[in-house]
């Protein structure tokens, strides 16, 4: 696998800037893939790789460049948390961490880089340097993923008896004895304007 120097690089052209979420995100992804044995994540391994993140902030782009994991390719999950945490799963064996990173880091960096006056330039140049165990959290996990949720086919599709539109891998709502989208059983996202 690529360095970090090399990893966090092509994290930022996936991200577009360089920030402390995408340190955080590409070193929570090389210990993640230490810890759960996976070598070559875009590679070999590819099919064995699952990743649930827990934000949707920076570091999630750095974990889908280092991992090649994403959303489109059914190996990322979203499970909109709001927390800087994210669960490594590899499929093969069932091994799988959960990584999250610690708040107090933040105070830490400065004990770090003491000359660097930026609170963000601080934090960025410190989660480059800081010991694994004062930036993250690691726990050992067991998850459950629905076969509906993994890489493949749609499981199954079937149309909202409401709006018409087709619903996949099971995100349809039986209601009052209709098959329902979601958002028909609950509310839309949008207003429809004409």
């Amino acid at each position: 696998m690529s360095s970090f120097d090399t990893m966090l690089e092509e994290s930022v052209k996936v991200h577009g800037h360089i920030c402390a979420g995408q340190v955080i995100g590409v070193r929570m992804s090389l210990l993640a893939l230490q810890l759960i044995k996976i070598a070559d994540p875009k590679g070999k391994d590819r099919k064995k790789l699952y990743v649930l993140v827990e934000i949707d902030r920076c570091a999630t782009d750095a974990i889908q460049s280092v991992t090649g994991c994403s959303l489109g390719k059914r190996s990322m999950y979203w499970q909109d948390n709001g927390i800087m945490a994210a669960t490594f799963v590899n499929l093969e064996t069932g091994k799988a961490v959960r990584i999250t990173a610690r708040e107090e880091s933040r105070d830490l960096a400065e004990s770090y880089c003491e000359g660097i006056t930026d609170k963000y330039a601080r934090q960025l140049e410190a989660y480059k340097i800081m010991p694994e165990t004062e930036l993250f959290r690691v726990q050992h996990v067991q998850v459950q993923i629905p076969a509906e949720n993994l890489p493949g086919r749609p499981q199954r599709r079937v149309q909202c008896q409401s709006c018409q539109d087709w619903i996949q891998d099971k995100r349809d709502v039986l209601k009052d004895g209709k098959i329902l989208c979601r958002g028909c059983a609950h509310g839309k996202y949008y207003t429809e304007i004409a």
